[in-house]
């Protein structure tokens, strides 16, 4: 076979995927029926993590430029007082990165897309559209049509990139469970030439900067989100209440008319004005043979964290690593069956979030409203500070050990007093194994390949202290990151380091009845 995988939808998820399986020496094909990225902004959100998954393929050079770095999330109530505050101005990083960035996704689709030139072995095919998909036989053989006619692709995988209407989960017949959250509401897109008239808002933390916060109005009158973008971008959610009409609603004036009290004065020009029914929806199946789906295929959910995109990215760093293993012959292929066990919870409890979020957001009575109000602030009320970031959990089945499975901190080292660096950029990618001072480095199987790092005197330097605190706090003198940056395990003693690489090499399938089988 020309191509190891096939994924199908060239948007940022795919456009990701093909990046991560790229710089893995994967053969790609993708397939993209639009010859250029959508040019319209649609998602505007992401968080750390995925700038992190950037990192990991050498572009956060690239893209960065492209985004704007804010402070969090802002909920007003009825009253016009503060009733949640997720900020992250004036506090620490500790996952290198900045907690919200918001973009412009034609802007990130295109650097995504030209990242991909970098490799030799990825092949992009614009204006092709799949028509057909058999399995059979441990593959899958595309039909595909583009403007030189039929063409028939057999690869090993496929990734489903396609979006929320997905031709492929159609084509495999696959359902959606409904979480039963549908509203409308009326997404627009300016650009602005100044700042943002807002309304005087009570209760706003010293440090908050409206300008620089997605602001949720959790008005009965109208409930609406009004976020920050790159450049003199900006974008405002307004529900559609009862009886309105969605074509109506987007008429140039009454789009003036929602717009006026928050950009008076303002020179401003609108992008795009559409309606958009927000969702709360989850595949139920995300493997089928060798047919895996991811992003909006595999799960919708409503905007109110910001997570959609983000939940696409994960997705497919999730599977790279897999497929990475299992196509280069160093795991079985059920390997690949902890991907739905690993991502579903995971998506699930962020979408349970964001629906629960969207329910109190979307009160349009007052009194219930201001009932609201009062129980989130008693809820709240002298609780820890809290960001977006806290809500992601941590993964709690599949390729982890019991009490792990978060996400790790990626804090400023340096190696022999050298420059500093972010840890990844330092240590690389794939699994590693992080020990603390004075621990010695374990004999390490050479499936999967492991690097170890010790820090200390003699090992990596703690600039800020960050590793020693998150290993003090959690009792360990070791843990083992994924390569997709979660926690696989950690050792409370240098004794236990043996038995953690032996539930690795039973969790990845590679123990026979003989013992463990390092090496493929």
């Amino acid at each position: 076979m020309e191509f190891d995988v096939a994924i199908i939808g060239c948007g940022p998820v795919g456009a990701l995927a093909a990046n991560l399986l790229g710089r893995r020496g994967i053969h790609t094909l993708v397939v993209e029926q639009s010859a250029s990225p959508h040019p319209l902004p649609r998602a505007v959100h992401i968080d750390h993590e995925m700038v992190r998954l950037f990192q990991d393929v050498d572009l956060t050079e690239t893209i960065l430029p492209l985004m704007r770095d804010t402070d969090g999330h802002l909920h007003v109530g009825a009253d016009g007082g503060v009733i949640r505050y997720m900020g992250t101005a004036g506090q620490a990083r500790p996952f290198g990165w900045s907690n919200d960035y918001f973009f412009y996704q034609p802007d990130l689709e295109g650097a995504l897309r030209a990242g991909l030139s970098r490799f030799d072995h990825v092949q992009l095919r614009l204006g092709c559209r799949l028509t057909g998909l058999v399995q059979a036989g441990g593959q899958a053989v595309l039909t595909l049509l583009d403007g030189e006619g039929e063409s028939h692709v057999a690869v090993r995988h496929v990734i489903a990139c396609d979006g929320a209407s997905s031709p492929v989960r159609k084509l495999l017949g696959v359902r959606l469970d409904d979480l039963e959250f549908d509203e409308p509401w009326l997404v627009v897109d300016a650009e602005v030439d100044g700042p943002l008239s807002f309304p005087p808002v009570t209760g706003l933390p010293a440090q908050a900067d409206l300008q620089r916060l997605s602001v949720m109005m959790c008005d009965p009158s109208r409930p609406a989100t009004i976020v920050p973008g790159p450049r003199n971008l900006r974008r405002w959610e307004f529900m559609l209440l009862p009886g309105e009409d969605d074509g109506e609603m987007m008429r140039s004036d009454i789009v003036a008319d929602l717009l006026e009290p928050w950009v008076r004065n303002v020179p401003h020009r609108i992008v795009r004005a559409a309606t958009y029914r927000f969702h709360g929806l989850v595949a139920e199946r995300w493997r089928v043979g060798n047919v895996f789906l991811a992003g909006d295929a595999a799960h919708q959910t409503p905007p109110f964290f910001g997570q959609g995109m983000c939940h696409g990215f994960r997705d497919v760093a999730n599977l790279a690593w897999k497929l990475d293993m299992v196509l280069k012959g160093r795991a079985p292929d059920a390997l690949l069956d902890s991907y739905q066990p690993e991502r579903e919870p995971h998506v699930r409890s962020i979408i349970g979030a964001a629906v629960a979020a969207g329910r109190y957001i979307c009160v349009l009575d007052r009194d219930k409203a201001a009932e609201r109000d009062r129980t989130i602030r008693a809820q709240i009320a002298g609780g820890p500070p809290r960001t977006a970031a806290d809500l992601i959990p941590a993964i709690a089945d599949g390729i982890v050990r019991p009490g792990a499975g978060q996400r790790f901190i990626q804090p400023r080292v340096t190696l022999a007093g050298g420059t500093p660096h972010l840890l990844d950029d330092l240590t690389g990618g794939g699994w590693r194994l992080i020990l603390g001072d004075s621990v010695a480095v374990p004999p390490l199987p050479a499936v999967p390949s492991i690097t170890a790092w010790s820090f200390g005197p003699q090992g990596i330097s703690d600039i800020d202290g960050a590793l020693t605190g998150w290993l003090d706090r959690h009792g360990a003198v070791a843990i083992l990151l994924r390569p997709d940056f979660y926690i696989y395990g950690m050792a409370a003693t240098a004794d236990e380091l043996p038995a953690l690489l032996s539930h690795l090499a039973r969790d990845l399938g590679l123990k026979d009845k003989e013992g463990v089988t390092w090496a493929a």
